[in-house]
């Protein structure tokens, strides 16, 4: 069997609704549609949890965050953890990432065998939450409103110079691996960070949203007190009485956003562009580890089951393959799978420790029976929270907050909670016997709680005297690139062109 080559495009907090089959056609994406055009669209895609690090181990492994331990932003991802860069490598593919990818610890590769860039985030223990002290915000690092009240136009940010090296180096990488000096089937992950915020956008981007129509929700804020317990948390956490949003501040926000997705989408270009010249073949596989409220409800950012935090953007397109669209719910949790069964690569030693399943035969058809989990347990959490998703239905539970229950056939905009509605109460029942059965509750409460209070520690302690961070630290040979005498100039000249010469 001859193994595909495999390109992963990741970004960064995209929000799955504006993605309903492939991106909006408002939206100025003209390589995310020409993708989406060749692509298997699932237009119900979830994270299996809408924060950054948690989100990512879990698409990775193919395990849930109370398997993975990576509860929250400075969770620890175990080195002894298999992920899809693990499974790949070790049946020959060589293995590389550049870009983010939030790992938390002194492993910061986690199975891929090159590495090009650091990460955008710290990857030690600074960022823990602390659920013994429910309510206390920690300024420093949680998020705030001032990414919204801040919205604007930039021409060079953090991020952006971050995400300019992503794909720097991603297509210089592509050249390398088009110059064929590694016979090994390949796997690229190109991780960005945007459109994460702050919602800052250089103004060519910026202008092309002018006119658009969708700058403010949907769903137009609400009261505090018309909020769910878990949103008020949320609120609370984001430091919100701190600020007077207005809806300029909103619009530009939003306008921002859009505009990050178009600069996501030449970004995409140019790999694609060199995949092309290179006359490279490979699955390319686009996705997000999380969305983005945007304001839909007053709620910004992630953090919360509700579909603009929680659903995602995600195509595969297999060389040779036809698009469609795909309507049943599945989750990043498969993705792991999927990638070793289009390798052909073997996951059985593990599979009973996996939580995802491979979408292989979804692409070909076949129904998916499985629900889709979900489990949050960081910041603005003071205990678990726990969701299934199967058919038309979420339901969400949490020791602390009453049950929730959304038929999203009838109300997409999860407005009305069925829990409490007699009319509903053998598919509660259903759920609610289901969640029992995969969750204790109880005992993932008290591992959340001493996996942040060992770190907690640890953090203070080595903070103290010499510090040695864990982040990586790319390295560039310079003594074996470009021209050297250690090498035949002719030879290299040859080597490094392509196409060779005559």
């Amino acid at each position: 069997m001859t193994r595909p080559n495999i390109l992963i495009v990741m970004v960064d907090q995209l929000n799955g609704t504006l993605f309903p089959d492939g991106p909006s056609d408002w939206l100025h994406a003209p390589n995310l549609s020409g993708l989406a055009a060749r692509s298997v669209r699932f237009r119900k895609a979830y994270t299996a949890s809408p924060l950054c690090a948690p989100g990512r181990a879990s698409f990775m492994s193919g395990q849930l965050p109370r398997r993975t331990g990576v509860y929250d932003n400075a969770a620890e991802f175990r080195s002894d953890i298999p992920t899809f860069a693990h499974h790949l490598r070790r049946a020959g593919y060589a293995t590389c990432l550049s870009g983010k990818m939030h790992f938390v610890g002194p492993d910061q590769l986690h199975g891929f065998e090159e590495r090009l860039t650091t990460d955008i985030y710290p990857a030690d223990f600074g960022w823990t939450p602390d659920y013994r002290k429910p309510g206390e915000r920690i300024d420093w690092w949680y998020h705030n409103m001032g990414s919204v009240t801040g919205a604007g136009v930039a021409e060079i940010t953090n991020q952006l110079e971050y995400d300019d090296e992503v794909a720097f180096q991603a297509v210089q990488k592509l050249y390398d691996l088009g110059r064929r000096r590694d016979d090994r089937p390949w796997c690229l992950t190109v991780s960005f960070t945007h459109p994460h915020d702050p919602y800052v956008a250089r103004r060519r981007y910026w202008d092309l949203y002018e006119d658009c129509a969708h700058l403010a929700p949907r769903v137009p804020a609400m009261a505090y007190a018309d909020h769910d317990p878990h949103a008020r948390r949320i609120f609370d956490a984001n430091d919100w009485r701190s600020y007077d949003l207005t809806g300029d501040d909103v619009a530009r926000s939003r306008r921002a956003y859009f505009a990050n997705i178009s600069y996501l989408d030449d970004k995409l270009g140019e790999i694609l562009q060199v995949l092309e010249a290179t006359r490279q073949e490979a699955v390319i596989v686009f996705v997000s580890d999380h969305g983005d409220m945007l304001g839909e409800r007053g709620l910004w950012f992630k953090m919360s089951f509700y579909e603009g935090s929680a659903r995602v953007p995600l195509m595969i397109a297999v060389p040779g393959g036809l698009g469609r669209g795909v309507d049943a719910p599945v989750s990043t949790l498969d993705l792991c799978p999927t990638l070793c069964d289009l390798a052909g690569v073997s996951m059985d030693e593990v599979m009973p420790w996996t939580d995802g399943e491979s979408l292989v035969p979804v692409m070909r058809g076949a129904e998916r029976e499985a629900p889709v989990a979900m489990e949050y347990a960081a910041e603005a959490s003071y205990a678990p929270l726990v969701c299934l998703r199967r058919g038309r239905w979420k339901y969400t539970a949490c020791a602390l907050d009453p049950e929730q229950l959304f038929d999203l056939g009838a109300d997409p905009d999860e407005l009305t909670n069925l829990a409490t509605d007699p009319a509903h109460a053998d598919t509660l029942a259903a759920f609610r016997a289901e969640a029992a059965a995969r969750w204790d509750l109880a005992a993932f409460d008290a591992e959340v709680r001493a996996s942040q209070a060992r770190r907690l520690v640890v953090y203070e302690a080595l903070r103290k005297g010499g510090y040695y961070p864990w982040d990586f630290q790319p390295l560039r040979a310079a003594s074996e690139r470009f021209m050297r005498n250690h090498m035949d100039l002719n030879v290299l000249e040859d080597s490094q062109r392509y196409p060779r010469g005559e």
